[in-house]
């Protein structure tokens, strides 16, 4: 899954609740994208997103969500 990976490879200490709620928010931003295939590079890409705006302090998942799919330009 692209988020475990992204958060195994990077420097960034999130606690377990923070976790969550970012793998929450990307398996949200698949589903409203219905998105299947964790290995698409659009997959990635969200992680990604998620990931950075994680780092700037925003971990609620609805949040999150609603960010990066801004982000993306599918809000």
């Amino acid at each position: 899954m692209p988020i475990v990976k992204i958060l195994g490879e990077k420097q960034h200490a999130f606690g377990p609740k923070e976790i969550k709620n970012i793998v929450q928010a990307f398996e949200g931003v698949l589903a409203t994208l219905r998105l299947t295939n964790r290995n698409d590079p659009m997959a990635m890409m969200i992680a990604e997103a998620i990931f950075e705006t994680a780092k700037q302090g925003e971990t609620d998942p609805q949040r999150l969500r609603d960010i990066v799919l801004k982000k993306i330009g599918r809000s």
